[in-house]
């Protein structure tokens, strides 16, 4: 395909997800299996030109005064990905499969006739309008350098399984341009995010990943599950494991000595775990299905107990941009309810002297730093300790900081850490 075919696949594309509210990822897999002649390549580079256009939606329709899907894919191949009016004017002509010739008035807004500067915050940030006093409150004078690097694409990460293999040894090994360490994070590595029409490498077909050494989770991911600090021997809990990517972290820092349990009340996200485990060589991670009578024998039991709560994944907008804009005020009550929930059911086994870890990837303080107060009003025989030191020891003075409300909890962005966007606390139940 050329340049025009993939701008029009794009807006047709968006007009899917925009005005049948079909979600990114289907709606991209679906256009895929109509047009079977699409290859890879550009395949990957319309779903850059959509995912662009929904990190910035509200930004690019304030440039183009519009924000239908046309707008919008135009405006996120200029803006975004870096194309000139000149080079969309040469191939949409005679290009059957491009969209319709700019006109006068859509190149002159290409062009930059509408400054963004002159925008509300909230449209300069791409956050919903609705939602942008909870990022003030949050981040103050930061709020509008926040809400941009959720608007920034994502780079790909992966983890050292420390079980299997070292750090160093996969560097040399991994046949992936341009990978790095990661800054903060001694087990992971970092592919950049791709520019334009370019793609990130597909690391599932190499080795290192078939065989269990190495996993892709973001270095928030990463960092969260070290921040856990779990020893060898212990007995850990993840309570809320999905898919089980901390489950494997957590293995792997306990050099697969101990026991892991990895339950989550959604039996289907929790099934990839037991081929990714054995896949690991995660041998101590014991997956315990729903019901929560499963974990009877558990209670009262537990050095840890990790609680990576369901929240409204505002920390990973960068990589699910549309759910930022199907997210609703009852959705975010919905989610406040759940974290409720979930920490009063999962307080239960954490032994005398053991600790209880609040995470999520939100960025929002009603699902972060209130949910961790309102916890330990209501429950005396917890109380909140300093994650921040934990956070020296781990990684250094030197290290990026994350946000911290109250000198205890902390609050990984991407602005801050180069991260998704994470929230983390810990309490200790007292004996």
């Amino acid at each position: 395909m050329r340049l025009g075919g993939r701008i029009q696949a794009a807006a047709e594309v968006l007009k899917d997800i925009l005005e049948r509210k079909t979600p990114a990822t289907m709606a991209l897999r679906d256009w895929g299996k109509a047009h079977r002649f699409a290859g890879s390549k550009d395949r990957s580079a319309i779903g850059n030109y959509v995912h662009d256009a929904l990190r910035c939606k509200s930004s690019l329709a304030f440039r183009m005064d519009d924000d239908s899907p046309r707008s919008l894919a135009l405006a996120s191949a200029v803006f975004m990905g870096g194309r000139t009016v000149q080079e969309l004017m040469d191939a949409f002509e005679g290009d059957e499969h491009a969209p319709t010739m700019l006109s006068n008035d859509e190149q002159a807004k290409l062009s930059g006739s509408i400054n963004i500067e002159a925008a509300p915050d909230w449209i300069k940030a791409d956050v919903p309008e609705w939602l942008w006093p909870a990022f003030e409150t949050n981040f103050d004078e930061e709020a509008l350098t926040e809400g941009k690097a959720l608007t920034s694409r994502p780079p790909l990460d992966l983890r050292v399984n420390t079980i299997k293999a070292k750090r160093s040894e996969i560097l040399k090994s991994l046949n992936v341009e341009n990978i790095k360490p990661t800054e903060i994070s001694p087990i992971g590595l970092r592919v950049e995010a791709a520019l334009a029409d370019a793609r990130l490498p597909n690391v599932q077909i190499e080795e290192e990943y078939q065989t269990g050494a190495i996993e892709i989770q973001d270095e928030g991911s990463q960092i969260v599950s070290l921040l856990v600090d779990a020893k060898p021997g212990e007995k850990v809990l993840d309570y809320c494991a999905g898919g089980g990517g901390k489950s494997l972290a957590l293995a792997a820092d306990m050099e697969n000595k101990g026991s892991v349990f990895g339950f989550d009340i959604d039996k289907r996200r929790l099934s990839p775990l037991y081929q990714r485990a054995q896949r690991a060589g995660a041998s101590i991670i014991d997956v315990r299905q729903p019901p929560s009578e499963s974990l009877k024998d558990l209670v009262g039991k537990m050095d840890r107990v990790l609680v990576d709560a369901p929240c409204t994944g505002v920390g990973t907008w960068r990589r699910k941009p549309d759910a930022k804009w199907r997210l609703s005020e009852d959705a975010l009550v919905r989610r406040n309810n759940e974290q409720r929930s979930v920490l009063n059911s999962a307080k239960g086994f954490v032994r005398p002297g053991g600790l209880l870890f609040y995470v999520t990837c939100s960025m929002l303080a009603e699902e972060n730093e209130a949910q961790v107060y309102e916890f330990l009003e209501n429950h005396e025989n917890f109380a909140l300790l300093s994650a921040g030191e934990v956070w020296e020891e781990k990684f250094g003075v030197d290290a990026p900081k994350p946000w911290s409300a109250d000198g205890c909890s902390l609050t990984l962005t991407p602005a801050s850490t180069q991260t998704d966007g994470f929230f983390f606390a810990v309490m200790e139940r007292q004996k």
